[in-house]
């Protein structure tokens, strides 16, 4: 079975996309969001954010995709 990428309700700290990942990853959600904020400050922050903006936009919430 396919897993499917969508922005986590249950692990959500801003909009759900890092829990999201971090399911769909089978890693924990604090590790990925550290590992994020260290690649942002790392990479003077504007294309790891525009990714984040682009995928909160994106992606449904995980209770839209089971219904």
């Amino acid at each position: 079975m396919k897993k499917k990428l969508y922005k986590s309700t249950q692990d959500r700290k801003l909009s759900g996309v890092l829990g999201g990942l971090s399911e769909v990853w089978n890693i924990d959600a604090s590790l990925l969001r550290i590992i994020f904020i260290v690649l942002t400050l790392l990479m003077v922050g504007v294309p790891m954010i525009i990714v984040y903006v682009a995928a909160a936009l994106i992606l449904p919430d995980d209770k839209d995709v089971w219904e």
